[in-house]
């Protein structure tokens, strides 16, 4: 043993506890070593029972014992100044439990299982039971498991040093529900602090900030018919109708407080099926410190956040989705991280997750900090925890948040705060591999969906990696949502004049596999609520709604609606409040819910809405050309030739009466949906019975229809005969 190393493990700055601890052999016999600051005596109990008095050898407390022999499976016993007796398991006398192949995988950037290896697993070793922890701080000088089993002291239990920068420690009778951080003194700075368990599986509730020794493995799962029709399924030819939630402000208990995820699962669940929507998609879920941030600065990327429950909890949530027919997406935030003292950042004591230079390392429009997408440890972390949610919690999908951020170095930047790629360009490419990456691995997950909330014109983001593309399976279309609200924003008399907000997006509907989005983004921060958009007096306001909506679901793309859209709710979103679900006691409140219930099923029971959305198949122009009178046609076709529908949009509050609409086909045709009708709120123009063609050259076809238009009106007929 080299001079200074007692000192240096009383000290708490030991970097090979193991080579000091625990048992050793000498030219003579056996040492065992033990640092027990809360002992004023300290015994090794050998196997046969035999009782040995350890010596101290340093005042703060390293005791040990020579031995004639190898001392085996011995155990710890102490007497404390207060009398007590305590006996344990040295930690030090056991092996390392990772495999070197884990640890080559970790380094490599290829282990997409890592949270196997990684965190805070419950273990048994030599017939012992525990907790194995492992933790990545390359750059730290020692490591070390605090909790409530060893009173927070950092020194009693520093990590065992492997290759790769990983540090591991089997600690024995820590069980489920201990509550632990990892001390980390850096060997650069000189910085040292607690840090959340970056694969840390379960949390304390928020203020508190530990992470919470939990099992995974005694959750059992009752939706398995539902996972191997989602494995069966092409959901680009299905319906996908999302209703975003924000699950901490959907609904509050009479005492104020969020519902819990067993509450959430017995009233959001069936809310949402009653309303025909197909998915839920989750606001972020993994555990972040402050509520403001709407969960999008994330801490515990393995974690769902204890604010509603405890992991199995939450799993609980999902399994009831998907016993309903419900599938869940969660929001995904690998684009960048807080600077919180207890999570990520400088995690080891230097830009362990991020970069060191702050013009390729930090957001400062957010206050957060960017991932170093060109490590192996990262990339290994964040695609681990995308396979994490879809294969231990089976998400149905992750919206990937902040996409445009990723690709772009100079993004919200100035001139001279960012730096150029190697070949002088501003794509970031090494985030742009890594998102390949990322696709190439979730789609190995059967019928999981990755979805990119993306809003520039980055060619190919929902293409496939082998043909250029990032992979996505969909993309947010985030100018034709721009789009519509600066039309529905104007009053009615000028629409005439921004026509081509309206048709704009069919130019590029089929470049990428878009979904719509009606997002918590848009009604927050003084952007106004989707009623709050519309202009005119309270009718109008409430039928141009019903106009936006059925014209968003007759256009080609998947459909998301965020949570109180649906009832025509006034005000702004507002995350420390709920939905005003008061409002359904107003009769004109209730009819917009049930017209967005009847729009969900038409659009499930209509393959035409849904089976051809990617492709001009399944779109066609009727007539796009009527600007005097803000009207417009098209058809949305299904795979089968007479498989289609009329859709006529009539964006003014006047009635057009004996309005020529052309069609395909001659015959029979009867209006299915009227956003007009009366028991959606409107006054009441519409179409009884069946509608007959009439011969004659209109808008380039043989045969139409004169309906009489509704005002504020979207109208959809479909041929029910010859």
């Amino acid at each position: 043993m080299k001079p200074g190393e007692l000192e240096a493990i009383a000290g708490g700055y030991h970097g090979d506890p193991f080579a000091v601890l625990g048992p050793h052999r000498l030219d003579e016999g056996w040492v065992v070593r033990a640092y027990l600051p809360q002992a004023s005596a300290a015994f090794v109990r050998l196997p046969d029972t035999l009782l040995v008095k350890m010596t101290r050898v340093q005042d703060e407390g390293v005791f040990e014992v020579h031995l004639g022999e190898d001392p085996g499976r011995y155990r710890l016993r102490v007497e404390r100044q207060d009398g007590t007796v305590d006996e344990f398991e040295d930690p030090y006398r056991f092996p390392a439990l990772l495999s070197d192949y884990d640890i080559y995988l970790h380094a490599e950037g290829t282990n997409y299982q890592a949270w196997n290896s990684m965190g805070a697993h419950l273990a048994e070793c030599e017939g012992v039971a525990g907790c194995r922890f492992a933790v990545w701080a390359p750059n730290a000088e020692m490591v070390s498991v605090a909790g409530d089993f060893n009173q927070w002291d950092p020194r009693r239990h520093p990590m065992r040093r492997r290759e790769g920068g990983i540090w591991e420690l089997f600690l024995p009778g820590v069980g489920e529900g201990e509550i632990y951080k990892y001390f980390v003194r850096s060997n650069i700075y000189g910085v040292s602090g607690l840090k959340f368990d970056p694969y840390g599986f379960a949390s304390e509730k928020p203020p508190k900030q530990a992470s919470v020794v939990w099992d995974l493995s005694r959750y059992q799962w009752g939706d398995q018919g539902w996972m191997e029709r989602r494995g069966a399924t092409s959901w680009l030819e299905r319906p996908v109708s999302c209703y975003e939630v924000h699950l901490e402000s959907w609904m509050r208990t009479p005492e104020g407080e969020p519902l819990t995820y067993h509450e959430m699962a017995n009233q959001l669940v069936p809310y949402v099926k009653r309303l025909g929507f197909t998915h839920i998609e989750l606001m972020p879920i993994a555990e972040h410190p402050y509520s403001g941030s709407w969960g999008y600065q994330v801490v515990g990327y393995f974690a769902p956040t204890s604010r509603f429950g405890s992991p199995d909890d939450f799993r609980y949530f999902v399994d009831r989705c998907h016993q309903e027919g419900i599938g869940v997406i969660v929001d995904w935030v690998p684009a960048h991280f807080p600077k919180d003292a207890h999570g990520l950042a400088r995690f080891d004591g230097t830009a362990c997750y991020e970069h060191e230079d702050t013009r390729i390392g930090e957001h400062k429009d957010w206050g957060t900090l960017i991932f170093n997408f060109g490590r192996n440890e990262v990339r290994n972390f964040l695609i681990s925890n995308a396979m994490f949610w879809l294969k231990e919690y089976h998400i149905d999908g992750l919206r990937v948040d902040a996409v445009a951020s990723m690709l772009y170095l100079d993004y919200s930047r100035e001139d001279g705060e960012w730096l150029p790629n190697k070949y002088g360009g501003r794509e970031n490419l090494e985030a742009i591999d890594f998102l390949r990456k990322f696709n190439e691995e979730a789609h190995t997950v059967p019928g999981a969906l990755t979805i990119a909330e993306e809003s520039t014109s980055f060619a190919g983001v929902s293409h496939p990696v082998y043909s250029g593309g990032l992979g996505f399976a969909m993309k947010w279309n985030m100018g034709w949502m721009h789009d519509m609200f600066a039309y529905f924003k104007s009053d009615p008399i000028f629409r005439k004049f921004n026509h081509n907000h309206i048709t704009f997006s069919l130019l590029y509907a089929f470049t990428e596999n878009f979904v719509l989005p009606i997002s918590h983004d848009e009604v927050v921060h003084g952007k106004g609520s989707l009623i709050g958009k519309m202009p005119g007096d309270d009718w109008q306001r409430f039928a141009n709604v019903r106009a936006f909506l059925g014209y968003m679901w007759g256009h080609p793309g998947k459909k998301l609606l965020f949570m109180g859209s649906e009832l025509g709710q006034y005000e702004e979103w507002n995350w420390q409040g709920q939905i005003r679900w008061d409002l359904l006691q107003y009769e004109k409140h209730h009819q917009l819910q049930a017209y967005v219930r009847e729009l969900n099923y038409l659009y499930q029971t209509e393959p035409s809405l849904y089976e051809v959305d990617y492709k001009w198949q399944g779109f066609e122009w009727i007539d796009f050309h009527d600007v005097d009178n803000s009207v417009i046609s098209f058809l949305r076709r299904g795979k089968r030739a007479g498989d289609y529908l009329v859709f006529v949009c009539n964006f003014t509050p006047l009635p057009r009466q004996n309005y020529n609409v052309g069609v395909p086909e001659a015959g029979r045709y009867q209006e299915i949906l009227n956003s007009d009708w009366e028991q959606f709120g409107g006054s009441g123009v519409k179409n009884d019975g069946d509608l007959r063609t009439s011969d004659g050259r209109i808008q380039g076809r043989f045969h139409y229809l004169t309906p009489t238009l509704p005002p504020l009106g979207v109208t959809v007929y479909r041929r029910v005969g010859a």
